[in-house]
């Protein structure tokens, strides 16, 4: 960690240090660091913004971290903006790392108080909202220098669009656009202090590749995750407004932020996109002389460019093209990058929810409302929802079946409940009984339709997919049924989807917003229609904005969507029962299991019982968790979409879930053909989720079955070669012993011949003409002696029998005799039983 942040803090002290190491020796030093005027005047070379550019990288290399900082510092405190415009670029570069991601700059992703106190400290200090980094920025800022940032780094659509020549629809771009002369290398944008540093700062979780052995570390406890919490509580404070910029200097005032950009007027942010089809911008300059709105530039700046750079790697019409099978993926977000977006959405859910009770209503828009309010309602409709949809669609749509998917679900609940963000959430929380979702969020649910309806179906058809028994994969189906199955909330999408599939009672060209007029046939007095109208043509707005004019909506309570909740809860009480008869199995094997089959004297079974399961690794409590959970989320399921006792019994013996006489599930859904047993569809899904198997046995040579991970391979074949040559040279001399009739052929049958197939369980019809022609003759096989457990058993034999001044062959000889009279006893057993059998 130190060698990624030593690059960095030697800035500062190596311009000042080797400003003092050039004065000559009849100079009194102090002159040089009374302030920046006197050196200036006293060194014209240090006018040269490349002279202490050039000092900062020699100290990068040399001196160490804290150093560096602590020099850094005085740097931004005594040298004036037009010195630190030419550091500044190499300076943010180096803290965040380059674009193309092979420099880190100080590794801000995996720097830990815990790991590296004392590094992170000071890289939080200097780049704290109120710290020397912004303040710097500020300092820039206040002389409106501009730093041009290329175009080909910026996310996918955004790139593309302005490669095109067309302006992308977030106000962040405009009049930011720098064509190349000719002869150029590429597009440019021309960003401000704050927009660079920001831009810089939000790539950094992209551009940055992880750490070998960077795994096993918690986001939450990182130097960037907490960075960007402190950043949204300071520039989207919750409480209060936005501080205003630091002042450059302890007594001077604070310097005035660059005027905002042509962009669209806060007036209009509370409003629905102008057109259902088109998205444009009013590229209306704005003319709000209130010095309020100067507040919150920079407020705007960091939501914009957080939501640029984290969300907007899709647009509609990719996501389109992307559902066609043979789309190729083209931004695959990683699980670090999805807990950063949750921590912004949590935030601005107590963003928005900060409004005055006063100013909440529609009635309440005017003039008076201060931007930072206005700024507060239209945050996250505005700039949010539509680049969230898409990201969430294509995380649904390719995210692996794993428990990993656990932060796209979580970061999904996040947004669909503001209400957890609400300053009135503790006031609740006292209440036994579930919290019902007021009716003052209806119209959050309403405009956020397809969050809830599209992503619920989305998630079925990955539940359907997942293996139930695991108990991370019935947390998260219990986390959604929960959330959804919250008091009040399903009749809100269910009111929402009203609104949307209503015939429609304005005019379809909706640009201004105008009703029709009342019909002739009607009273002269008739109103205007409803209220609810309006309400429809919200929710309508809302889906055409994300889908497109043609889309199909498949309705959340329509029978469609019924089918598959029928199917997840059938799949739900099969994962019970499948968990439960693991448990049992499991628990008898275990128990049960010989101790001479441990020790290696017998047979091992080699087939095992169920698949590796989170349940095999986790014991019984994961059983009794994984049944929990799955009896809340079936509960929850049955009660948002008002399924009976009945349907789920008849559902239950309609998929064949009863247990045989044994208590043993049941072979996979199968029918029988010319060749044998063919799968169903539903036995193909019974066995990719565990909740059926076949009892599959080796069928083949006991000599050439697969080496097992508790055998020594090269030790396996070269007793495999030596048993092979004995064979091949006493075949007839065996052959001869087995046939006799006496106790001694019945001694070398039990030895040297494979016990019967008769008894063998055949799956595949098959394999049942093919019975005669397995029998092989008699053969000697060492194999045991390749398995760690025979090792280990002679081993700690040998090591007893040496507590017991037993020495080596002694022991030996023991050995061998102890084996001769078991293998007497067993080889009268057999020929005993056989007489029992004729």
């Amino acid at each position: 960690m130190t060698t990624f942040r030593c690059r960095v803090a030697e800035w500062r002290s190596s311009s000042l240090r080797r400003a003092t190491s050039w004065v000559p020796q009849w100079f009194p030093k102090t002159a040089v660091v009374s302030g920046p005027q006197e050196a200036a005047m006293a060194f014209p070379h240090l006018q040269q913004p490349s002279f202490l550019l050039a000092s900062l990288k020699a100290d990068s290399i040399n001196k160490p971290f804290a150093q560096r900082c602590q020099d850094l510092v005085k740097v931004i405190e005594d040298f004036p903006a037009k010195e630190l415009h030419a550091i500044f670029p190499w300076l943010v570069e180096s803290i965040f790392g380059s674009l193309d991601g092979v420099l880190v700059g100080w590794n801000l992703r995996y720097l830990q108080g815990r790991m590296s106190p004392v590094e992170y400290s000071i890289a939080m200090e200097f780049l704290d909202p109120g710290g020397p980094m912004m303040k710097l920025v500020y300092k820039l800022q206040a002389e409106d220098y501009k730093f041009d940032f290329p175009v080909s780094y910026l996310p996918g659509p955004v790139k593309a669009s302005i490669q095109e020549r067309v302006l992308p629809d977030s106000p962040l771009y405009h009049n930011k656009v720098q064509f190349p002369p000719t002869g150029g290398l590429g597009l440019n944008l021309a960003l401000n202090p704050f927009e660079y540093y920001m831009f810089f700062f939000a790539l950094s979780l992209i551009t940055q590749k992880p750490l070998p052995g960077a795994l096993h570390i918690r986001t939450s406890d990182c130097a960037y995750f907490i960075l960007v919490d402190r950043y949204l509580s300071w520039f989207l404070p919750t409480e209060g407004s936005v501080l205003p910029p630091l002042s450059s200097s302890p007594g001077g005032p604070s310097p005035s932020p660059a005027p905002r950009t042509p962009a669209m007027p806060f007036a209009s942010y509370g409003l629905h996109h102008t057109s259902l089809l088109k998205r444009h911008i009013s590229h209306q300059t704005s003319v709000n002389a209130d010095p309020a709105s100067h507040e919150i530039w920079r407020s705007e700046t960091l939501l914009q460019v957080f939501v640029e750079m984290w969300l907007h790697h899709y647009s509609l019409e990719m996501y389109q093209k992307m559902q066609s099978p043979h789309a190729k993926e083209s931004f695959t977000p990683t699980e670090e990058h999805v807990l950063v977006v949750r921590l912004l959405l949590k935030h601005l859910h107590a963003f928005s929810n900060s409004l005055k009770p006063e100013q909440v209503s529609p009635s309440a828009h005017s003039h008076a409302t201060s931007p930072l309010e206005e700024f507060k309602r239209a945050a996250v409709p505005r700039f949010v929802q539509q680049k969230l949809y898409l990201f969430l669609q294509h995380c649904f749509g390719h995210w692996p079946l794993d428990a990993s998917f656990r932060a796209v679900l979580e970061m999904w609940l996040s947004y669909l409940q503001p209400w957890r963000y609400a300053p009135e959430k503790q006031a609740q929380t006292s209440d036994c009984q579930p919290r019902c979702v007021s009716e003052r969020w209806a119209p959050f649910v309403q405009e956020n339709l397809l969050m809830y309806t599209k992503l619920f179906v989305g998630f079925l058809s990955r539940a359907l997919r997942t293996d139930l028994v695991s108990p991370k994969n019935a947390l998260m189906v219990f986390r959604v049924a929960k959330v959804f199955a919250q008091p009040n909330l399903a009749e809100m999408i269910q009111k929402g989807e009203q609104l949307f599939l209503e015939p429609e009672l304005v005019i379809p060209h909706r640009q201004h917003r105008l009703f029709t007029a009342p019909p002739f046939t009607g009273s002269f007095l008739s109103t205007w229609p409803p209220a609810v109208t309006d309400t429809s043509f919200k929710v309508k707005s809302h889906v055409y904005s994300l889908e497109g004019q043609d889309c199909k909506y498949t309705p959340m309570f329509g029978p469609e969507v019924r089918t598959l909740v029928l199917r997840l809860a059938q799949l739900i009480t099969q994962a019970k029962q499948t968990a439960k008869s693991i448990s049992d199995q499991c628990g008898e094997s275990t128990p049960g299991r010989p101790f001479l089959s441990w020790l290696g004297f017998c047979s091992t079974d080699t087939n095992g019982c169920y698949p590796a399961n989170d349940l095999d690794e986790m014991g019984q409590d994961s059983v009794r968790k994984t049944d929990e959970y799955l009896e809340k989320a079936l509960e929850y399921l049955c009660q948002m979409f008002r399924l009976s006792e009945a349907q789920l019994a008849q559902l239950t013996l309609a998929l064949g879930t009863t247990q045989d006489e044994n208590g043993k599930k049941q072979l996979p859904d199968c029918i029988v053909g010319e060749d044998g047993l063919i799968l169903t569809p539903l036995g193909r899904y019974q066995i990719i989720n565990g909740l059926r198997r076949f009892d599959i046995e080796y069928q083949g040579d006991l000599e050439l079955q697969p080496i097992r991970s508790y055998e020594i391979a090269s030790l396996v074949r070269m007793l495999f070669r030596l048993s092979s040559a004995i064979n091949h040279r006493f075949a007839g001399r065996m052959a001869a012993l087995c046939s006799r009739a006496d106790f001694l052929g019945s001694f070398c049958r039990y030895h040297l011949m494979e016990p019967g197939l008769t008894g063998r369980h055949l799956l595949s019809p098959v394999a049942r003409g093919s019975t005669v022609s397995r029998a092989r003759g008699p053969r000697l096989s060492l194999r045991f002696l390749g398995s760690y457990r025979t090792l280990l058993s002679l081993l700690l034999a040998f090591f007893v029998a040496s507590l017991f001044c037993v020495g080596p062959l002694a022991c030996a000889l023991l050995l061998v005799l102890g084996y001769l009279l078991y293998a007497v006893a067993m080889t009268l057993l057999t020929e005993r039983s056989k007489l029992h059998q004729l």
